[in-house]
C-alpha cells in the first residue's frame, strides 16, 4: 500500500513537472515570436568599404578580418550554445545547452538556457533584453523560482551583454546605434546607444583583426544587492558560420579585486542569420 502511494505520488510530480516545463517553454517561445515580430521591414543594407573608412585602425581590421564587406546585415540572427557555468569559485561546475534569438534593429535577445540539457532541464532558464529592459528568470525543474531579476541594473547588464554578443554578428558594429572612439592600434572603444541609454566597453584586436577580448563595467548580483565590476569575455576560439570568421568559444570572466571569477564557459555550435 505504501508503495502504490509512492508511486501514485512520482506519477504525479513527473506528470507536474512535465506539464510546468512545456507552459515555462511556450512562454519563452512566445516571447521569442514577440522579439522576431518586432523586426523592423526595412531593406536589407549592404556593408562597403565607406561604411568601415573612418572606423578606428584596429576596428577597420577587424571588420575586413570578419569578411563582413559585401556581405547583408543580419536583421535576425539564431544561434545554438554548449559550455559549463557555475556560480563562483566554490561552486561546482554545471553542464549547459542553450539556445538564442537576436533582433538587430531594434536591438534584443531571448536566451533559452537548460542545464544540464535540453532533454532532461533541472533548470531551465530565460535571460532576455527586449523593448530596452533586461529580464531573468530562472527555475528548478520548471516550478521553483532561482533567480528571477528586473530592474535598471538588468537592464545594463542585459544591454552589455547584447553589445558583446554582436560578435556573432559584426556588421551590427555599423550601425547608426554604434559609435567607436580610437584608444590605439590595438583597441576602441565601443558604446551601444538604445531608447536614450548606453553602455561602453573596450574591445581589443590582434594584429590579423581578430577580436581578442571585450572589458567594461557591468553590474554583478552579490545575494540580493548589486555591485559595479569589470566584466570581460575573452575569445578562445574561431571559426566560420554564414561564410563570416567569427568567435566561437569564449569565457565570461568577473575582475574582482580578490582574483578572476571564471563563470562561464561557451561554445557556438550553430549559428544561422535571417
Amino acid at each position: 500500500m505504501i508503495m502504490t502511494i509512492v508511486l501514485a505520488f512520482l506519477i504525479v510530480l513527473i506528470c507536474i513537472v512535465i506539464l510546468a516545463t512545456l507552459s515555462f517553454k511556450g512562454r519563452i517561445g512566445r516571447e521569442i515570436s514577440g522579439l522576431l515580430s518586432a523586426v523592423e521591414p526595412e531593406p536589407r543594407v549592404v556593408v562597403t568599404e565607406e561604411m568601415i573608412s573612418d572606423l578606428p585602425p584596429p576596428v577597420q581590421r577587424y571588420m575586413t578580418y570578419s569578411g563582413v564587406l559585401g556581405k547583408q546585415m543580419p536583421r535576425t540572427v539564431r544561434l545554438k550554445q554548449a559550455g559549463r557555468i557555475r556560480q563562483d569559485d566554490k561552486s561546482a561546475w554545471m553542464k549547459l545547452e542553450a539556445e538564442e534569438h537576436y533582433s538587430t534593429d531594434p536591438p534584443g535577445f531571448i536566451w533559452k538556457v537548460s542545464i544540464p540539457n535540453k532533454r532532461f532541464p533541472l533548470a531551465l532558464g530565460r535571460d532576455a533584453y527586449a523593448d530596452d529592459h533586461g529580464s531573468m528568470l530562472i527555475k528548478m525543474l520548471s516550478l521553483f523560482p532561482l533567480a528571477k531579476a528586473t530592474g535598471s541594473e538588468i537592464d545594463q547588464g542585459a544591454m552589455m551583454r547584447y553589445m558583446n554578443e554582436m560578435t556573432w554578428f559584426p556588421a551590427a558594429f555599423l550601425g547608426e546605434n554604434i559609435t567607436w572612439k580610437a584608444i590605439d592600434e590595438s583597441s576602441a572603444e565601443v558604446t551601444l546607444t538604445d531608447s536614450g541609454k548606453s553602455v561602453t566597453a573596450v574591445m581589443s584586436f590582434d594584429q590579423e583583426g581578430k577580436p581578442i577580448n571585450f572589458v567594461a563595467k557591468r553590474y554583478r548580483m552579490v545575494g540580493k544587492k548589486y555591485a559595479l565590476e569589470t566584466w570581460s569575455t575573452p575569445f578562445t576560439g574561431y571559426g566560420e558560420f554564414e561564410g563570416l570568421r567569427l568567435p566561437v568559444r569564449g569565457q565570461g570572466v568577473w575582475n574582482l579585486k580578490d582574483g578572476n571569477l571564471v563563470y562561464v564557459e561557451l561554445e557556438i555550435t550553430e549559428l544561422k542569420y535571417d
